[in-house]
């Protein structure tokens, strides 16, 4: 529920009530975002060694003394804190990766803060911050952005700048100062006590500190709001892929891709000339009678979905499932090339995959399956039929033609018969191709129930 209580701030607001209510049981959802987790971590841990290893000549051009190595040593460590960080990410809350990168700003802190040990330079520890250093935390924070959520990028802001301003106070109370020092800082300024006082060595320059922690934390709520956009384009992207994979599931590659990338998916009323296929199961009723339904339901799923792959990989369209049979159509929704031939290939391919199944239940002791299969070519109408639910249409009179002709295969004891036009179209696309049309036999002035007019059909 929204929170809308005048005591919370619309800052509060924004981040409370619009939660991220990523469904990780959707296996979409989930392959998005270990994708996104896997990518940013690589990202994060090869652009923080980069950093590093830039820092690391930079730290001898600034500091060309043996103790510098100190500093080289901090850099290894977050280096290889950072290949420890990428083995423990994962999707959702991780202990372990939180503790490490706590422990990556612990170790920049400490770095920082405390005073090189292998250094004889005698100097106040308020010099320490002079140098600036907590400028390389932004680098980290950047880094975060590749790998964390938005949540993890403005922890790290606030822990930067907890530990750093625990740092600072810690120093400035045990700290101690030279008093001559900031004497000779006065003298030699005296008339402008505001130099005096940012020019004294034993100076922490407390408002310049509470700046940096202030300016740090600001760039890392930026961020953090700008995390949170980037995950919700992320989760509506994942939801996309997961709606594109659904629609998949009832329609052939190419009319997604279509429907996909079209505001009017399939575009106005047209026709079009296309190749329509016919298949059924020979004597299925029969069949069906004396098994158990559990088991034609599950010869069913076998059958459609060995003949769907093949529809789908000779780039046709499933038009609808006819109970123990399909349509498929074969330059819908956009006319190929080549729709004749790949019908044909298509029909053979089905007929070698039947063989190849029968096989397989033979030796499992099942009643082999027969099927029929009708080809035609000719002229259709194409479009969306419905209002809100649409549904793409294909109308004509290829479509009865080709439903005949699978009836007819009964009548002819043949797995397979094509038109005669869907033969000449065939040569057509491909000259003459000795393979996809061999061993098919021409019948001549052949009645086709239900059409009203005499035709040459090929069986195979």
């Amino acid at each position: 529920m929204t929170d809308t209580s005048p005591s919370r701030s619309r800052f509060q607001r924004f981040f409370i009530t619009q939660p991220e209510a990523f469904d990780l049981d959707n296996k979409y959802t989930e392959a998005a975002l270990e994708r996104h987790k896997r990518e940013g971590l690589e990202l994060a841990v090869r652009a923080r060694w980069i950093a590093m290893a830039l820092t690391a000549p930079l730290l001898v051009f600034l500091n060309p003394n043996w103790d510098v190595l100190y500093y080289h040593f901090i850099l290894a460590l977050i280096a290889a804190n950072g290949w420890f960080i990428r083995r423990a990410g994962r999707v959702g809350q991780s202990r372990a990766e939180l503790f490490l990168i706590f422990l990556d700003l612990l170790i920049m802190t400490v770095g920082m803060v405390v005073p090189n040990p292998f250094s004889d330079d005698v100097r106040p520890v308020a010099m320490q911050y002079r140098f600036d250093n907590f400028q390389y935390f932004f680098i980290i924070l950047a880094a975060g952005t590749l790998a964390y959520s938005w949540r993890t990028v403005i922890a790290i802001g606030s822990w930067t700048a907890g530990m750093w301003t625990a740092g600072w106070l810690l120093a400035w109370w045990l700290s101690t100062p030279m008093p001559e020092l900031s004497a000779a800082a006065a003298a030699a300024f005296a008339g402008y006590p505001a130099v005096a006082e940012m020019l004294d060595p034993n100076s922490f320059m407390i408002p310049m500190r509470l700046q940096e922690v202030i300016v740090f934390m600001m760039v890392a709520v930026t961020l953090g709001v700008s995390m949170r956009r980037l995950n919700r384009l992320l989760m509506t992207n994942a939801g996309l892929e997961r709606e594109r994979a659904n629609l998949s599931r009832y329609f052939s590659p190419n009319v997604v891709e279509e429907l996909s990338q079209n505001d009017e998916p399939l575009k106005q009323v047209r026709q079009e000339n296309i190749a329509v296929l016919f298949i059924d199961i020979v004597g299925f009723t029969k069949y069906a009678a004396g098994c158990d339904p559990y088991e034609v339901i599950e010869v069913l799923r076998s059958f459609h979905a060995r003949m769907e792959s093949e529809v789908f990989r000779h780039h046709g369209t499933l038009d609808k499932y006819l109970g123990d049979g399909l349509m498929a159509t074969f330059g819908t929704p956009v006319a190929g090339e080549r729709d004749a031939t790949n019908a044909l290939a298509c029909a053979r391919s089905m007929v070698k995959v039947i063989d190849d199944w029968n096989r397989e239940r033979q030796r499992a002791g099942e009643p082999q399956i027969k099927v029929g299969i009708g080809l035609h070519y000719g002229p259709v109408v194409l479009g969306d039929i419905g209002a809100n639910r649409l549904e793409f249409a294909v109308i004509g009179n290829a479509v009865n033609v080709a439903a005949k002709l699978e009836a007819l295969t009964r009548d002819y004891g043949v797995r397979i018969i094509m038109s005669d036009e869907l033969r000449s179209q065939v040569l057509r696309e491909t000259g003459a191709d000795p393979d996809l049309l061999s061993g098919f036999e021409l019948k001549e002035d052949q009645e086709i129930r239900g059409i009203g007019q005499r035709m040459n059909i090929w069986t195979m």
